[in-house]
Protein backbone atom coordinates (compact mmCIF):
# COMPACT_ATOMS: atom_id res chain seq x y z
CA UNK A 1 0.00 0.00 0.00
CA UNK A 2 2.91 2.36 0.84
CA UNK A 3 4.67 1.98 -2.78
CA UNK A 4 1.03 2.88 -4.41
CA UNK A 5 0.38 5.70 -2.07
CA UNK A 6 3.91 7.16 -2.71
CA UNK A 7 3.21 6.45 -6.29
CA UNK A 8 0.08 8.43 -6.42
CA UNK A 9 0.89 11.50 -4.23
CA UNK A 10 3.88 12.44 -6.66
CA UNK A 11 1.72 11.59 -9.56
CA UNK A 12 -0.93 14.00 -8.18
CA UNK A 13 2.21 16.64 -6.82
CA UNK A 14 3.63 16.82 -10.26
CA UNK A 15 0.19 17.69 -11.83
CA UNK A 16 -1.39 21.27 -13.27
CA UNK A 17 -3.98 20.52 -10.54
CA UNK A 18 -2.18 20.48 -7.58
CA UNK A 19 -0.21 23.60 -8.67
CA UNK A 20 -3.76 25.42 -9.29
CA UNK A 21 -4.80 24.26 -5.39
CA UNK A 22 -1.49 25.45 -4.09
CA UNK A 23 -1.59 28.75 -5.91
CA UNK A 24 -5.16 29.75 -5.45
CA UNK A 25 -4.73 29.43 -1.29
CA UNK A 26 -1.12 31.42 -1.44
CA UNK A 27 -2.62 33.86 -3.43
CA UNK A 28 -5.75 34.09 -1.10
CA UNK A 29 -3.29 34.13 1.81
CA UNK A 30 -1.54 36.85 0.36
CA UNK A 31 -4.35 39.06 -0.74
CA UNK A 32 -6.06 38.76 3.24
CA UNK A 33 -3.35 39.47 4.53
CA UNK A 34 -2.59 42.53 2.18
CA UNK A 35 -6.11 43.28 2.61
CA UNK A 36 -6.71 43.00 6.20
CA UNK A 37 -3.30 43.91 7.62
CA UNK A 38 -4.17 42.06 11.51
CA UNK A 39 -3.61 37.86 11.42
CA UNK A 40 -6.52 37.10 13.35
CA UNK A 41 -8.78 38.82 10.94
CA UNK A 42 -7.33 37.34 8.10
CA UNK A 43 -8.31 33.84 10.08
CA UNK A 44 -11.93 34.81 10.76
CA UNK A 45 -12.14 35.69 7.08
CA UNK A 46 -10.40 32.44 5.55
CA UNK A 47 -12.74 30.22 8.20
CA UNK A 48 -15.48 31.09 5.94
CA UNK A 49 -13.64 29.82 2.84
CA UNK A 50 -11.78 26.98 4.20
CA UNK A 51 -15.06 25.63 5.59
CA UNK A 52 -17.06 25.54 2.36
CA UNK A 53 -14.04 25.16 -0.31
CA UNK A 54 -11.80 22.43 1.31
CA UNK A 55 -14.73 19.84 1.16
CA UNK A 56 -16.08 20.59 -2.57
CA UNK A 57 -12.20 20.18 -3.42
CA UNK A 58 -11.44 16.92 -1.98
CA UNK A 59 -15.13 15.94 -3.31
CA UNK A 60 -14.41 16.52 -7.32
CA UNK A 61 -10.90 15.49 -6.94
CA UNK A 62 -11.36 12.27 -5.39
CA UNK A 63 -14.57 11.20 -7.75
CA UNK A 64 -12.32 12.69 -11.17
CA UNK A 65 -8.85 10.96 -9.65
CA UNK A 66 -10.91 7.76 -9.18
CA UNK A 67 -12.31 7.95 -13.16
CA UNK A 68 -9.46 8.92 -14.67
CA UNK A 69 -7.08 6.12 -13.36
CA UNK A 70 -9.28 3.52 -13.47
CA UNK A 71 -7.51 1.75 -16.35
CA UNK A 72 -4.31 2.08 -14.13
CA UNK A 73 -6.50 0.75 -11.27
CA UNK A 74 -7.59 -2.36 -13.47
CA UNK A 75 -3.97 -2.78 -14.40
CA UNK A 76 -3.15 -2.87 -10.02
CA UNK A 77 -5.85 -5.34 -10.12
CA UNK A 78 -4.39 -7.83 -12.55
CA UNK A 79 -1.21 -8.39 -10.15
CA UNK A 80 -0.95 -10.27 -6.80
CA UNK A 81 -1.79 -7.33 -4.70
CA UNK A 82 -4.60 -6.83 -1.93
CA UNK A 83 -7.40 -4.98 -3.74
CA UNK A 84 -8.10 -2.79 -0.21
CA UNK A 85 -4.79 -1.68 -0.64
CA UNK A 86 -4.50 -0.20 -4.02
CA UNK A 87 -8.09 1.78 -3.30
CA UNK A 88 -6.86 2.93 0.46
CA UNK A 89 -3.63 4.05 -1.43
CA UNK A 90 -4.82 5.99 -4.04
CA UNK A 91 -6.91 7.47 -1.62
CA UNK A 92 -4.09 8.40 0.85
CA UNK A 93 -2.73 9.83 -1.96
CA UNK A 94 -5.14 12.18 -3.16
CA UNK A 95 -6.35 13.03 0.69
CA UNK A 96 -2.33 13.84 1.05
CA UNK A 97 -1.10 15.82 -1.74
CA UNK A 98 -4.78 17.84 -1.26
CA UNK A 99 -3.52 17.99 2.46
CA UNK A 100 -0.42 19.16 1.45
CA UNK A 101 -1.18 22.24 -1.43
CA UNK A 102 -3.64 23.69 1.89
CA UNK A 103 -0.90 23.82 4.24
CA UNK A 104 1.88 25.03 2.26
CA UNK A 105 -0.65 27.51 0.21
CA UNK A 106 -1.68 29.23 3.51
CA UNK A 107 1.48 28.76 5.96
CA UNK A 108 3.85 30.32 3.83
CA UNK A 109 2.44 33.72 3.36
CA UNK A 110 1.00 33.22 7.00
CA UNK A 111 4.80 32.29 8.35
CA UNK A 112 6.19 35.41 6.03
CA UNK A 113 3.65 37.60 7.71
CA UNK A 114 5.27 36.52 11.10
CA UNK A 115 2.53 33.91 11.97
CA UNK A 116 5.17 32.96 14.84
CA UNK A 117 5.48 36.02 16.31
CA UNK A 118 1.58 36.44 16.99
CA UNK A 119 -0.93 34.91 18.78
CA UNK A 120 -2.90 34.13 16.21
CA UNK A 121 -0.83 30.76 15.15
CA UNK A 122 -2.80 28.69 17.25
CA UNK A 123 -6.41 29.47 15.49
CA UNK A 124 -4.61 29.19 12.73
CA UNK A 125 -3.27 25.85 13.41
CA UNK A 126 -6.62 24.74 14.33
CA UNK A 127 -7.60 26.30 10.68
CA UNK A 128 -5.51 23.75 9.02
CA UNK A 129 -6.33 21.11 11.11
CA UNK A 130 -9.55 20.95 10.39
CA UNK A 131 -9.06 21.58 6.51
CA UNK A 132 -6.76 18.61 7.21
CA UNK A 133 -9.70 16.67 8.20
CA UNK A 134 -12.01 17.73 6.29
CA UNK A 135 -9.94 16.91 2.64
CA UNK A 136 -9.86 12.87 4.32
CA UNK A 137 -13.24 13.06 4.92
CA UNK A 138 -14.60 14.10 1.89
CA UNK A 139 -12.22 12.45 -0.36
CA UNK A 140 -12.83 9.41 1.23
CA UNK A 141 -17.12 10.09 0.56
CA UNK A 142 -15.75 10.59 -3.32
CA UNK A 143 -14.04 7.24 -3.13
CA UNK A 144 -16.94 5.74 -1.75
CA UNK A 145 -19.23 7.64 -4.30
CA UNK A 146 -17.03 6.21 -7.29
CA UNK A 147 -16.98 2.70 -6.02
CA UNK A 148 -20.52 2.58 -6.13
CA UNK A 149 -20.88 4.18 -9.18
CA UNK A 150 -19.58 3.05 -12.82
CA UNK A 151 -21.28 5.77 -14.97
CA UNK A 152 -19.34 9.10 -14.49
CA UNK A 153 -22.08 11.41 -14.99
CA UNK A 154 -23.38 9.65 -11.88
CA UNK A 155 -20.85 9.87 -9.85
CA UNK A 156 -19.96 13.30 -10.13
CA UNK A 157 -23.73 14.47 -9.85
CA UNK A 158 -24.00 12.29 -6.27
CA UNK A 159 -20.75 13.88 -5.16
CA UNK A 160 -21.60 18.02 -5.92
CA UNK A 161 -25.08 16.66 -4.41
CA UNK A 162 -23.38 14.99 -1.04
CA UNK A 163 -21.04 18.21 -1.20
CA UNK A 164 -24.83 20.73 -1.55
CA UNK A 165 -26.40 18.53 1.07
CA UNK A 166 -23.72 18.66 3.81
CA UNK A 167 -22.68 22.20 3.32
CA UNK A 168 -26.29 23.96 2.95
CA UNK A 169 -29.31 22.26 2.77
CA UNK A 170 -28.58 20.43 6.27
CA UNK A 171 -27.81 23.71 7.97
CA UNK A 172 -31.33 24.78 6.99
CA UNK A 173 -33.44 21.77 7.76
CA UNK A 174 -31.77 21.82 11.01
CA UNK A 175 -32.65 25.50 11.70
CA UNK A 176 -35.65 24.90 10.64
CA UNK A 177 -36.16 21.56 13.20
CA UNK A 178 -34.48 23.84 16.07
CA UNK A 179 -37.63 26.58 15.04
CA UNK A 180 -40.08 24.33 14.70
CA UNK A 181 -39.11 22.54 18.30
CA UNK A 182 -38.38 25.67 19.98
CA UNK A 183 -40.56 24.98 22.87
CA UNK A 184 -38.55 21.64 23.75
CA UNK A 185 -34.95 21.23 25.37
CA UNK A 186 -33.05 21.30 22.24
CA UNK A 187 -29.80 21.39 23.55
CA UNK A 188 -28.06 17.62 23.38
CA UNK A 189 -30.33 17.26 20.30
CA UNK A 190 -28.44 20.94 18.38
CA UNK A 191 -25.05 19.26 20.07
CA UNK A 192 -26.06 15.56 18.32
CA UNK A 193 -26.85 17.63 15.07
CA UNK A 194 -24.15 19.38 14.94
CA UNK A 195 -22.20 16.50 15.08
CA UNK A 196 -24.03 14.51 12.20
CA UNK A 197 -22.11 16.84 9.95
CA UNK A 198 -18.52 17.34 9.45
CA UNK A 199 -18.37 20.78 8.35
CA UNK A 200 -20.75 22.17 11.13
CA UNK A 201 -18.68 20.55 13.55
CA UNK A 202 -15.82 22.00 12.25
CA UNK A 203 -17.04 25.91 12.10
CA UNK A 204 -18.24 25.12 15.40
CA UNK A 205 -14.61 24.05 17.00
CA UNK A 206 -13.37 27.28 15.00
CA UNK A 207 -15.90 29.66 15.69
CA UNK A 208 -15.50 28.65 19.43
CA UNK A 209 -11.41 28.83 19.38
CA UNK A 210 -11.53 32.77 17.70
CA UNK A 211 -13.89 33.58 20.51
CA UNK A 212 -17.00 34.77 18.57
CA UNK A 213 -19.51 32.57 19.55
CA UNK A 214 -21.66 35.01 21.30
CA UNK A 215 -22.71 35.34 17.03
CA UNK A 216 -24.54 32.37 17.37
CA UNK A 217 -26.50 33.54 20.59
CA UNK A 218 -28.28 31.22 22.75
CA UNK A 219 -27.04 27.94 20.79
CA UNK A 220 -23.92 29.67 21.23
CA UNK A 221 -23.25 29.41 24.70
CA UNK A 222 -24.39 25.81 24.78
CA UNK A 223 -21.95 24.72 22.56
CA UNK A 224 -19.31 26.59 24.16
CA UNK A 225 -20.20 25.13 27.52
CA UNK A 226 -19.77 21.37 26.04
CA UNK A 227 -17.43 22.07 23.18
CA UNK A 228 -15.33 24.77 25.27
CA UNK A 229 -14.13 22.34 27.40
CA UNK A 230 -11.13 19.69 27.16
CA UNK A 231 -14.14 16.60 27.54
CA UNK A 232 -15.64 18.82 24.50
CA UNK A 233 -12.84 19.16 22.58
CA UNK A 234 -11.56 15.22 22.52
CA UNK A 235 -15.12 14.31 21.58
CA UNK A 236 -15.04 16.85 18.33
CA UNK A 237 -12.25 15.73 17.18
CA UNK A 238 -12.87 12.06 17.73
CA UNK A 239 -16.37 12.74 15.92
CA UNK A 240 -13.76 14.16 13.33
CA UNK A 241 -12.01 10.62 13.26
CA UNK A 242 -15.24 8.64 12.90
CA UNK A 243 -16.44 10.74 9.93
CA UNK A 244 -12.53 9.56 8.36
CA UNK A 245 -12.63 6.07 9.45
CA UNK A 246 -16.28 4.79 8.54
CA UNK A 247 -15.97 5.77 5.00
CA UNK A 248 -12.02 4.35 5.14
CA UNK A 249 -13.56 1.30 6.34
CA UNK A 250 -16.51 1.29 3.33
CA UNK A 251 -13.43 1.77 1.34
CA UNK A 252 -11.71 -1.40 2.41
CA UNK A 253 -15.39 -3.27 1.93
CA UNK A 254 -16.40 -2.55 -1.28
CA UNK A 255 -13.32 -2.75 -2.79
CA UNK A 256 -13.42 -6.62 -1.47
CA UNK A 257 -16.74 -6.86 -2.86
CA UNK A 258 -16.99 -5.47 -5.90
CA UNK A 259 -16.73 -6.82 -9.19
CA UNK A 260 -14.17 -5.15 -11.60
Amino acid sequence: MFKILKYCFFDLMRSSWSYVYFGFYLLLGIMLLFLNNDLSKAVITLMNIIIVLVPLIGTIFGVMYYYNSKEFTELLLAQPLKRSSIFLGQYLGVAFSLSMSLILGLGIPFIVYGLFKSNAIWDFSLLLIVGVFLTFIFSALAFNIALSHENKIKGFGYAILLWLFLAIIYDGLFLMSLILFEDYPLDKVSLIGTMLNPIDLSRTLIILKLDISALLGYTGAVFKQFFGTSFGLIISFSALLIWVGLPVMRIIVKSKKKDF
